[in-house]
């Protein structure tokens, strides 16, 4: 089994409407057509587009239009939700001690996301950056085990189980 992927990136926001619908039909038809079409947004965009992950992944499926190779996905409420497991980690990299913004990743509060939170303990931390999402997240997950987020996160759960799934892998429970 072979697996063609390619990262296409939208400048931190997914299309909307037709052009979503277009950008997905051109990816799975032709002689260059992939098997499928796994999108992956945030619900915070900085735009008031989506209530939460599953009003996301119903628009996402409405705009697209009924094909069975379209996965949509979100991270609830931006990517950053899915560091938070890695707290003492981020803690280490901005040198400070500021206690964990919440038990569970994927609830930490819509009006001041998760990114916030990582953007704030870097700038209040002794590092004296500010946190930069190519740059830090990187930091922060290397040699981290991504089960342990996975294992907090339904939503990163549900994407990578997506993946598995295509390259018939075993998924997680």
């Amino acid at each position: 089994l072979v697996w063609k992927s390619q990262f296409i990136s939208h400048d931190g926001r997914i299309p909307k409407r037709d052009k979503l619908q277009r950008i997905v039909d051109n990816l799975l038809i032709g002689k260059d057509a992939f098997d499928a079409v796994i999108a992956l947004t945030d619900v915070y965009t900085g735009t008031n587009d989506f209530q939460d992950a599953a009003d996301a992944k119903a628009k996402m499926s409405d705009w697209v239009g009924n094909n069975p190779n379209f996965y949509p996905h979100v991270a609830q409420h931006d990517f950053e939700a899915w560091l938070l497991p890695y707290w003492s980690r981020i803690q280490k990299l901005a040198i400070s001690n500021k206690s964990l913004p919440g038990s569970i990743p994927e609830k930490v509060n819509h009006g001041n996301p998760p990114s916030y939170r990582i953007k704030e303990i870097f700038e209040t931390g002794k590092c004296q950056r500010s946190y930069n999402k190519i740059r830090d997240a990187a930091r922060i997950l290397k040699d981290q085990d991504l089960m342990v987020s996975i294992n907090q996160c339904p939503e990163f759960k549900a994407f990578i189980n997506t993946i598995l799934k295509l390259c018939q892998g075993d998924l997680i429970p």
